[in-house]
Formats: structure tokens, C-alpha cells, sequence
């Protein structure tokens, strides 16, 4: 996918460019930049740097990877947070937009960044993730990269507290895995329910779709929400390679992921949705955590791919797109 946001260790990212969150003096630090210095080889990489002198804050100089499995690594430096009144937002954007300007000018077709300025720097955690989600989605838009928004652990990553409240309320209310398991003949019945009430108005609509293969079906649906086909496989977070299969091979039915992704870029309700993943072979499951979370921010009408992959790490669920 485009943008994805993954647990693992920055230094050992297979990608063409690795983000340093870097000091000013591009010297060897603490933390993140402490380790890629020692992946590269510190004294190699303190050599590179010094070649550039200073880098002045919001901006970024490439060298390279030496012995990491990147090509590059890119030195961002971010702002230290001083109350958010000394233009610390501006510069952390900046940070990030030049670091993906430089890997696109290097020709990366991949590349990895930390949370900048979200250590020792003091950035909120909060802040910094909108911004840093903010910019790569302005880049995504018009280019063609794999970027990795790379955490070591849960407690690196929040999401607003208003956010997290609010899905944990519907998951409460919505989940019934318990009863699922302790009356099954119940939860039948419900689904029969439901199935009788989602039957077409007419023999004719019915025999019209059932069997359109799920390829046909998003086509449709892109036409009839008015869509452009860059558009749509962009909001919904997925590589052009992937909707270019879709597209040319109607056979091919991609994961569940995948197929909600779309449903989020097209903006469809909750009926469409399940269309969309009726065409494939799947459904939404009250007995399953990530689709109750999908089906929180369909109900809510919030189809910002982005808010719901960061809502669903923070669950240690799946994310969208492909």
C-alpha cells in the first residue's frame, strides 16, 4: 500500500531510503539516530555528514546507507517543541515534505520515516502523527511511493483520546463475539433476519448482479459515484499496480482488506459496502473487532482512509489498502 503503518526496527527496513530524525549539526545522537549511525557504521557516516556542515531546521541532506539495506538515508531535522508557538508546525512539515522531495529527485521508489521530533525533541505524540500523515498524503497525491511510517512500539503511536473513547463505546456495544459463541442458533436466526431484509425489491435486480464478479461491481460503483479511476485507488490507499490487475483481469478478487478500502474511497454506506464484499465472497462480522471498527466510522459517514488506519494500528488491527 502507499502508506503504511508498521512496527519494526527503522535500521532494518528493506526500502531505498530510511529517514533519520537527525540534530541540526547532523552529528551522531541518541535514539534513532544514535542506532542508524551504528547500523551504517558511525565513522563512515559521520564522515558523509560532515561534508554538509550544518542542516538547518525543516530541512534534510541525503548520504548513503553504507551498511544498512537502504540505499540512502535521508537527515530530517525536526523542531524542538517549544509550546507550538515558534512555527514548530511549520517546520516539522517541512521536514517531512523536503525528505520526500529529496528521495523522489534520488529516484527511491520506497522509503521509511520515524515519528520526527516525537522523542526527546517533545513534540506531541498526537500532533505529530497528523502532521506527519498530513504531508506524506500531500506528496501521495500526486507521486508514486511506498512510505513506511515506522514505530517501535504501541506506546510511540496515539490517536486522539476523543477517537479512541469513541470506537471502544461502539465496540462495546456492537461486538458479540460471547454471544456468538454461547448461542449460536441466535446469532442463525439474526442472520437470516438480516438476509431476508437485504433481499432485492425485484427477480430482475437480482438476476442483474448475482453474477457480477467483484471487479465489475467496483467499476460500477466508481462511475456511479462519479469517480476518475486515479482518484479512487489513491483515497483508498492502494498501489497503482494492484487497481491496474483489478481492472484488467475481472477474475482476480483481492483480499477483504482491500475491497473495504475501496468501499471507504467511494464513500459507500453500510448496504453498498456489503455489495462490495458480497461480489467477493466476504462479509462484515459483528463477531469480528476489525469490522466492527470499519463499521463504526461507515455508520459515523468518516471516510478518511488515513484516521481509520491509524485507529485501527492503535487496535492492533489490519490496515487498509494494498
Amino acid at each position: 500500500m502507499p502508506l503504511e503503518i508498521i512496527r519494526n526496527d527503522l535500521t532494518k527496513m528493506h526500502v531505498d531510503a530510511i529517514v533519520n530524525a537527525a540534530n541540526s549539526n547532523l552529528q551522531m545522537g541518541g535514539g534513532v539516530c544514535g542506532a542508524i549511525f551504528q547500523g551504517a557504521g558511525a565513522s563512515e557516516m559521520q564522515a558523509a555528514c560532515k561534508e554538509f556542515g550544518d542542516c538547518p531546521t525543516g530541512n534534510a541532506v541525503a548520504t548513503p546507507a553504507f551498511n544498512l539495506q537502504a540505499r540512502y538515508v535521508i537527515h530530517a531535522v525536526g523542531p524542538v517543541w517549544q509550546g507550538g508557538g515558534q512555527g514548530e508546525e511549520r517546520l516539522l512539515r517541512s521536514a517531512y515534505s523536503t525528505s520526500l522531495n529529496l528521495a523522489q529527485e534520488l529516484g527511491c521508489e520506497s522509503i521509511a520515516f520515524p515519528l520526527i521530533s516525537s522523542g526527546i525533541y517533545g513534540y506531541p505524540k498526537d500532533q505529530a502523527l497528523e502532521i506527519a500523515i498530513s504531508e506524506i498524503r500531500r506528496f501521495l497525491q500526486d507521486h508514486e511511493m511506498l512510505v513506511y511510517l515506522v514505530v517501535f512500539d504501541q506506546k510511540s503511536f496515539v490517536i486522539s483520546e476523543s477517537l479512541a473513547d469513541s470506537i471502544n463505546s461502539y465496540i462495546d456495544e456492537h461486538y458479540v463475539e460471547e454471544m456468538a459463541v454461547r448461542y449460536p442458533r441466535l446469532e442463525q436466526e439474526v442472520i437470516l433476519h438480516e438476509a431476508e431484509a437485504k433481499l432485492p425489491a425485484s427477480l430482475e435486480d437480482f438476476l442483474a448482479h448475482i453474477d457480477e464478479p467483484f471487479s465489475v461491481r467496483l467499476l460500477r460503483f466508481i462511475d456511479e459515484k462519479g469517480m476518475e479511476d486515479v482518484e479512487t485507488y489513491k483515497k483508498a490507499n492502494v498501489d497503482r499496480k494492484l487497481f491496474s490487475k483489478i481492472r484488467n483481469s475481472p477474475s482476480y478478487t483481492p483480499m477483504k482488506k482491500t475491497i473495504i478500502a475501496f468501499a471507504i474511497a467511494l464513500e459507500l454506506d453500510l448496504d453498498e459496502t456489503e455489495e462490495l464484499l458480497e461480489s467477493a465472497g466476504y462479509a462484515l462480522s459483528r463477531s469480528n473487532k476489525f469490522d466492527v471498527i470499519i463499521e463504526y466510522f461507515i455508520v459515523h459517514e468518516k471516510y478518511d482512509i488515513y484516521e481509520i488506519n491509524e485507529a485501527l494500528f492503535s487496535f492492533n488491527q489490519a490496515l487498509l489498502g494494498a
